[in-house]
C-alpha cells in the first residue's frame, strides 16, 4: 500500500510540475503575442503614413510644376500631336 501511495505520489508531483511548466510556457507566448501585436500596429500605422506619402509625391500638380519649372518641359501644340490606334490583334 506505501509503495502505490508513493507511486502515486510522484506521478501527482509529475502532473504538478507539468502543469506549471505548461502555463508559464503560455503566458509567456501571450507576452509574445502581446509584443508583435503592437509591432504589428505600428507597421500600419507608417503603411497608412507611407501611403500619404506617395500620394502626396504623384499628385498631378507637383509633377506638372517640376516638369514645366524644372525639366523646361511644355505640351506641344494641338497640331504636333498624333493619336496612334492600336491594331486589331487576331
Amino acid at each position: 500500500m506505501a509503495r502505490l501511495n508513493l507511486t502515486l505520489l510522484a506521478i501527482l508531483m509529475v502532473c504538478a510540475l507539468s502543469v506549471v511548466t505548461s502555463q508559464h510556457k503560455a503566458r509567456k507566448l501571450y507576452s509574445e503575442l502581446q509584443k508583435e501585436q503592437e509591432v504589428a500596429r505600428k507597421f500600419d500605422v507608417e503603411f497608412g503614413q507611407l501611403q500619404l506619402e506617395q500620394s502626396t509625391w504623384a499628385m498631378h500638380a507637383r509633377i506638372e510644376k517640376i516638369a514645366s519649372g524644372q525639366l523646361m518641359m511644355r505640351v506641344p501644340a494641338a497640331s504636333r500631336i498624333q493619336v496612334v490606334a492600336p491594331e486589331a490583334v487576331q
